[in-house]
């Protein structure tokens, strides 16, 4: 393929599409002499250096909308306007793309105009590290990768049953507990990625995993990253349920007090969960989120869980029973209520805003309280409520799931019969407002990509299943409706792939055709 031919496939291959895009005469050259420093693998990109040296002028534009960019290339130079930092970055992040490097120290750009701007606010990525530790390299990794498709938000699982991966320093005990277990399940070597159909019949390694986790140091390293990608850290401190973890460092502070000392090495929703009649545990709690919000000054968000809390030991806990009837409140529902409202008001005096999953979100819990829509059933419900909404149905979002049918040339999945893949066209299929009346289309935020990491071990399990799943939706969250088209996605996609498998990125097959 000539270069001339390249830079125009490149130019047809922008991911995600822009709102309006047109193509001139001509191509722009820039050429810089350097020399290769030593960088890690994936971090040296040649076509920024060169980009550097770019013949590059910025206005401001306040007409265009929060994170919106134009863009003129001509055989001169490069205008950039945009009404803030984040359209500029995103400008950055479009040249890139375009960009095809010619030499080691040249680039060319094909002459365009382009006017482009996010449909969304909200357009995520979660990682879960509770049941299995990447690491803030990792977690860089994805970051970078995220912010060059112009996704903007990361939302960081960090506690679970089966891990507490963040320092505490006030209570230094929920990572001495928390974050180390005796074993993890063990993965059949005839079978690697088909873990049973129950708890009983899960084989476990008998290795040490951990201890991991985050010291305020390693936090503060990521969000000086994120920061300089225009990405937005959400920290997740799952709350009643899914506390194992937490119930590991104070036993003390379940209903019974009879917990294991260790977070749960298989997947579970345990029975064991925070006594939502105990002072001692609210008062921890509310230590754990003065320091969250400590560590976490740029996030107007802090996500406090909520989902899959069984109510059994609160219904039989003496301290529990005696909250419920010193609250007036009419069962353990309402006791959840009450338990997830205190937090959401807790934050909302530190100028933070709550956001759980949809679970949290009956009653009367406040309208600042914004909810994760995993249950498609519960949209309506939620935004009839007048919350806002981020959208992320497990039957578009769970990037868990497999992505190929009968999880055919999937090896980094297990796959169940009652586990249904989620393939490229259902994520680029997917419509955040789908079902909504129209005054209730407002509330929703955006979307984001959901990696629960049960089966997500390591850097390479983790890419395989984001990429190139993320890049649909980062189009669907990106891109206006009418702008979207599954074919030309495609088209660009097998473009686009190439250069992620270039970046070094761990990308699936698109699973349309054997033409990859």
């Amino acid at each position: 393929m000539s270069n001339t031919i390249a830079i125009l496939a490149a130019l047809a291959s922008l991911v995600p599409a822009p709102r309006e895009f047109a193509e001139r005469p001509g191509l722009y050259e820039v050429s810089v002499q350097m020399k290769c420093p030593k960088y890690d693998w994936w971090d040296f990109d040649y076509k920024a250096a060169c980009l550097e040296a770019a013949n590059m002028t910025f206005a401001v534009d306040a007409a265009m909308p929060p994170e919106g960019y134009s863009l003129k290339v001509r055989q001169e130079g490069v205008e950039i306007a945009a009404a803030d930092d984040a359209g500029r970055f995103y400008a950055r992040m479009t040249l890139l793309q375009l960009a095809e490097l010619v030499h080691t120290n040249v680039v060319r750009i094909p002459c365009c105009d382009i006017r482009d701007w996010p449909q969304y606010r909200w357009r995520g990525v979660m990682v879960d590290e509770a049941r299995h530790f990447m690491g803030k390299t990792v977690v860089k990794r994805a970051i970078e990768m995220m912010a060059r498709h112009k996704l903007n938000v990361l939302h960081w699982h960090l506690t679970d049953d089966q891990g507490w991966r963040l320092e505490i320093k006030r209570h230094p005990e929920l990572v001495k507990y928390g974050s180390v277990r005796s074993c993890s399940m063990a993965y059949r070597t005839h079978a690697r990625w088909l873990p049973p159909r129950k708890i009983s019949e899960y084989e476990l390694d008998n290795e040490k995993y951990g201890p991991y986790f985050y010291t305020h140091e390693d936090i503060r390293e990521v969000l000086s990253f994120a920061r300089d990608h225009h990405v937005v850290v959400v920290p997740e401190i799952e709350i009643p349920g899914h506390s194992l973890a937490f119930l590991a460092a104070y036993p003390e502070l379940s209903c019974t007090g009879n917990v294991p000392r260790e977070p749960c090495p298989h997947p579970t929703i345990s029975d064991d969960v925070i006594c939502a009649g105990n002072d001692a545990a609210i008062s921890v709690l509310e230590d754990v989120f003065d320091e969250v919000c400590e560590l976490f000054p740029d996030s107007p968000y802090i996500h406090i869980g909520g989902d899959e809390c069984p109510h059994v030991r609160w219904r039989s806990c003496p301290k529990c029973q005696a909250r419920l009837r010193e609250k007036q409140l009419k069962d353990e529902n309402g006791l959840q209520e009450w338990f997830c409202t205190h937090f959401v008001r807790y934050l909302e005096r530190k100028g933070r805003k709550a956001i759980g999953w949809d679970d949290i979100l009956t009653g009367d819990v406040p309208k600042s309280a914004m909810g994760m829509s995993w249950r498609s059933r519960t949209k309506a419900d939620v935004a009839r409520r007048g919350h806002q909404l981020v959208v992320v149905p497990g039957e578009f979002c769970y990037f868990d799931n497999p992505q190929f049918e009968n999880g055919a040339g999937d090896p980094f999945s297990y796959h169940q019969p009652w586990i249904k893949p989620v393939t490229l066209s259902q994520v680029y299929e997917f419509n955040p407002v789908s079902g909504l009346p129209e005054e209730a289309k407002r509330l929703v935020v955006g979307g984001q990509a959901t990696t629960w990491s049960e089966s997500i071990l390591n850097i390479y399990d983790f890419e395989w299943k984001l990429w190139p799943r993320a890049c649909a939706l980062a189009e669907v969250l990106w891109t206006a409706p009418a702008e979207r088209d599954f074919g030309g996605f495609i088209k660009r996609m097998r473009v686009h792939r190439r250069r992620l498998l270039e970046l070094g990125v761990n990308c699936a097959p698109l699973g349309v055709d054997a033409a990859e």
